[in-house]
């Protein structure tokens, strides 16, 4: 029986899939949805622009399944364009923090806009749920947090392309990844581990080296655990005040943006009781003794008891307000930590959902650091540096990373690079990495967004166009070309607005 309508395209009815199968699982339910006259406005994330979507015809197609033995349920859902609208495209979109798939409703449907068939997996469980971690107190869900770290993704893309095929007849021409933090890791995973399912992968500030990741943005607590003082955020956002009317104008232009984060060497400690105005609050703020500690601490990075180096820290002036986060209550505070590193210490590295993290200091904490490390590395570490196979399969990864980033420190994702390009001298053919000064994590910040890097990766995967710059532009609109790593953006002289005043050096 044939499902196709007069323009030879598949009908959005389940009937339309039912011959779908997934090796090693088993599809439970398979359903979907016809969107027609979608009109919205999809914000700047996920590695584009604002966009507003006007009339979209689209087919959502939610699938079910499982791995028997294994006792888990994930759902997959792609959307699909009209016939007449797709590009011959496949696009895996990632997720972020603990979520699997996509953060927000109008992702898939901004995909599905610019013509790309588009999948996203819950990995099992869902959005920010960690409830699943644990099958029992003190007994980690290894399948689940195989699901989530890798397998989901695979069977998303497998179980994407068959749709695809079924839906208009034939296979993609060309299948991208697209993501940013959880995201941003993901594509590296598929890289990595999966090299054959992506032709083109957009990374941006992954967080690779996850264990180490999730160990560094619990560090600033660690230290004010150890102080026993945890200072109100204003402390924090002076200290940046400050940090900034240092450095700004090493790039030669004062913007508001420290392009050249390696090369300040600001000590927080050596404005202590001198006063700043507070940006939140507009109120004259010291910097205290502890702020100014937490502060250095966070931008050295993670270190042992005895001084050793543990993991990279955040770029000077990238805001504090995730990692070394405290809440005040009449004058007094407590830390409130990064809910994903949080959990990660307590469900998997210690496996006591009732340990209580305030007793993590910097001693119990180069313990823990080596827990997670060593026991989940090869599980999600997601740090191989070895993309020869990824390249032996035609695949081109581009990662962009902001310098002003407050959770995953820009340094790690250039350490990577680095270890790519030790590995293979000739990586660029295939990997190339950009920074994006005053931007935060995956956008925001007073910098140059590069929301037009998915272009740039389908122009050097379908084209064979390598790009040496990420065309980029500030929300008010100034125009700059991000450097291909391990050039700095530098302005020259001119209009601070055109792209044309900065070069890479």
């Amino acid at each position: 029986m044939s499902f196709r309508n007069s323009l030879g395209q598949q009908q959005c009815t389940s009937s339309a899939f039912q011959n779908l199968q997934l090796s090693g699982s088993l599809i439970l339910n398979i359903g979907t949805q016809l969107h027609s006259n979608l009109s919205f406005d999809a914000p700047a994330e996920q590695n584009h622009y604002p966009k507003t979507v006007v009339n979209l015809e689209a087919c959502e197609v939610i699938i079910t399944h499982t791995h028997p033995g294994y006792n888990d349920k994930i759902n997959t859902v792609i959307w699909l364009p009209s016939a007449e609208k797709w590009t011959g495209r496949f696009m895996g979109a990632g997720g972020g923090g603990w979520s699997t798939g996509v953060e927000t409703n109008t992702t898939l449907p901004w995909a599905a806009s610019e013509g790309f068939a588009v999948v996203s997996t819950d990995g099992g469980h869902v959005a920010g749920d960690i409830s699943w971690s644990q099958v029992s107190p003190g007994n980690v869900n290894w399948v689940m947090l195989q699901d989530f770290a890798s397998t989901a993704l695979d069977d998303a893309a497998t179980l994407g392309k068959a749709v695809v095929k079924a839906y208009y007849g034939k296979a993609p021409s060309y299948s991208y990844w697209n993501g940013c933090s959880t995201g941003g890791r993901q594509g590296h995973m598929m890289a990595q581990r999966y090299p054959g399912q992506y032709d083109g992968i957009l990374a941006a500030a992954p967080a690779i080296y996850w264990n180490e990741l999730m160990m560094q943005l619990f560090w600033p607590q660690a230290v004010m655990n150890e102080l026993g003082e945890y200072p109100a955020l204003c402390d924090f956002e002076v200290i940046n005040v400050a940090a900034m009317a240092a450095c700004d104008e090493l790039d030669g232009l004062k913007d508001g943006i420290i392009s050249l984060p390696g090369k300040c060497d600001f000590d927080p400690t050596t404005v202590i009781d001198q006063q700043y105005i507070c940006p939140s609050t507009k109120i004259s703020t010291a910097v205290t003794k502890a702020a100014a500690t937490v502060a250095k601490a966070t931008w050295q990075g993670a270190k042992s008891p005895n001084g050793d180096s543990l993991w990279h820290g955040q770029n000077v002036g990238s805001s504090l307000i995730a990692s070394a986060a405290t809440t005040c209550n009449n004058g007094t505070c407590t830390g409130a930590p990064f809910v994903v590193s949080q959990t990660w210490i307590t469900d998997f590295v210690i496996m006591d959902r009732k340990y209580d993290t305030a007793a993590l200091n910097t001693t119990v904490f180069d313990s823990v650091f080596h827990q997670a490390v060593n026991r989940y590395d090869s599980v999600i570490g997601t740090s191989d540096p070895d993309l020869t196979r990824f390249h032996s399969a035609g695949g081109k990864l581009i990662t962009w990373h902001g310098l002003a980033d407050m959770c995953v420190a820009p340094s790690a994702t250039a350490d990577y690079a680095r270890r790519v390009y030790e590995h293979d001298p000739n990586a660029s053919e295939y990997y190339r990495l950009f920074e994006a000064p005053g931007v935060d994590h995956c956008g925001g910040g007073l910098g140059w967004y590069p929301g037009n890097g998915l272009n740039s990766l389908i122009d050097w995967v379908e084209k064979g166009i390598a790009p040496d710059t990420l065309a980029a532009e500030q929300p008010k609109g100034k125009k700059a070309n991000l450097c291909l790593w391990p050039k700095h953006l530098v302005y020259v002289k001119g209009d601070s607005s055109e792209a044309t005043s900065f070069e890479c050096r």
